[in-house]
């Protein structure tokens, strides 16, 4: 491909975007995003079974078994159905780095390479590139759902959604003014989060906080090893953690395979990241089942030694499948799926795990499989929405959508979705009316979900 050069491709003008905005409310009026005129969906659970036809059948139970616990946890493992669902409604045309499956639960604290607790979106399995509605719409039908899970009434849950559709507008709105660079610098942190929350709020966040910065590699190490002959091992608790020694029958060369992912893993980072990965050696794997919807999906945990053996890191290895969106936006620039989660994760967080990266093997079948790798905690900080008063459930939920609005606002044209959503809250209410006519259409999923495993079409192991 020829070198482009930069400075003669032509950039719209400030005002040229703002057009290109109000453009499209004549093909999209805001209000048509309080429609439900959906994909019709008459099997859900026939989406999720063929979801799993590619994953590790042993662990498929479990996955039913966590979905079906509520509806909000259905709502979690079903991005693949909202996907298809959500492929029939209106297209603004303004496209960005969607998440895809921006839910309440995949935004939480994590540490920046800063060492500082930062909050941000932390799951980007589905990224891909749509219409910036589809990820809002994800988000606020969540904040719906989990507002009936903690019984707040009927004008408490629209003032969640309405509080959630509006911090994505106004936080569009300040991103639009901003400078290139500032938008890329903007970041919230867990303590911003806490000093303007109510007292007895801010002391719940500050003790989560306290809590998260204990979880990182030695609270992992005091959980899920100890000692074999001397050697530090996974301790085996299945069908959880299972140890990779105990997974070898039929598959001999499984130990090497995984080891072959960490070698070729390496070639993704950064000259000095991949230093600091060379100066590890290897210890021990383990399948570990992570999630709700990612349950089946190949997932290992690689413990890695250092200088010596106290001296540890845990990386988690990850298989990364297409995305839920592709069928319907079409595939992203990679090839690789791992690095479309690795270049979707960077370009939407403000600070980035600093072993992020991907790689391709071939694996005892035959198959070619793409993984990504991070490591598998780092004073990770989650909230049980499901827990959440009304009043901070809205709080959250705002947090949540200025950090996407962050996200869409690097990788889309944050002056055109400004302008689209206007000053005025006529996107917020129909957000709102689309978030409870949703989370009645997910009702009635999760129930579909009961009844196919009382019935005995899929199995499930609830409660593990």
């Amino acid at each position: 491909m020829a070198d482009v050069d930069v400075e003669r491709v032509p950039h719209p003008t400030v005002a040229e975007r703002v057009e290109r905005g109000r453009a499209a409310r004549a093909s999209v009026p805001r209000s048509d995003h309080a429609e439900t005129e959906l994909h019709p969906v008459d099997d859900p659970v026939a989406i999720l079974v063929e979801q799993g036809k590619t994953r590790v059948q042993e662990l498929l139970p479990i996955r039913y078994g966590r979905m079906v616990a509520s509806p909000f946890a259905f709502y979690r493992g079903a991005a693949a159905v909202m996907a298809n669902e959500l492929s029939a409604s209106s297209d603004t045309g303004l496209r960005v780095g969607l998440v895809g499956d921006a839910h309440l639960a995949n935004f939480g604290g994590y540490a920046s390479p800063e060492r500082n607790l930062v909050f941000d979106i932390n799951d980007f399995d589905e990224t891909g590139r749509g219409p910036f509605e589809w990820d809002v719409k994800r988000l606020a039908a969540s904040v719906e759902i989990a507002a009936r899970a903690i019984g707040a009434s009927d004008v408490e849950r629209r003032s969640a959604v309405l509080a959630v559709a509006r911090s994505y507008r106004e936080a569009m709105r300040s991103f639009a003014s901003m400078r290139n660079v500032d938008v890329w610098y903007a970041r919230a942190d867990i303590d911003a989060i806490a000093a303007a929350l109510r007292s007895s709020e801010r002391r719940d966040v500050q003790k989560d906080a306290e809590r998260a910065r204990m979880n990182g590699t030695a609270h992992d190490m005091a959980t899920l090893t100890h000692v074999v002959d001397g050697e530090i091992r996974f301790v085996s608790k299945p069908p959880l953690v299972v140890p990779v020694e105990d997974l070898l029958e039929g598959h001999p060369d499984r130990i090497e395979h995984l080891r072959d992912i960490f070698r070729s893993y390496r070639r993704s980072l950064a000259p000095e990241r991949r230093r600091l990965v060379e100066s590890f050696r290897y210890a021990h794997l383990a399948r570990k089942v992570v999630g709700v919807g990612s349950v089946g999906m190949r997932s290992w945990v690689m413990l890695v030694l250092g200088r010596d053996e106290s001296d540890a890191l845990i990386l988690q290895i990850k298989e990364a499948g297409p995305s839920v969106l592709e069928a319907y936006t079409g595939r992203t620039d990679e090839s690789n799926h791992g690095q479309r989660v690795v270049v979707g994760q960077r370009l939407a967080q403000a600070a980035s795990d600093i072993f992020l990266g991907w790689t391709r093997v071939v694996d005892e079948t035959g198959a070619g499989r793409d993984y990504y790798v991070r490591q598998l905690r780092d004073w990770k900080m989650s909230v049980d929405v499901e827990r959440l008063r009304p009043r901070a459930l809205a709080t959250y939920g705002g947090w949540c959508a200025w950090s996407l609005a962050r996200a869409h606002a690097r990788s889309g044209d944050r002056v055109a979705i400004s302008a689209y959503l206007g000053k005025g809250d006529a996107f917020d209410k129909a957000i709102a009316d689309f978030s409870a006519a949703y989370a009645d259409v997910n009702e009635r999923h999760h129930a579909a979900l009961r009844k196919a495993i009382d019935e005995g079409r899929v199995p499930a192991m609830e409660g593990v």
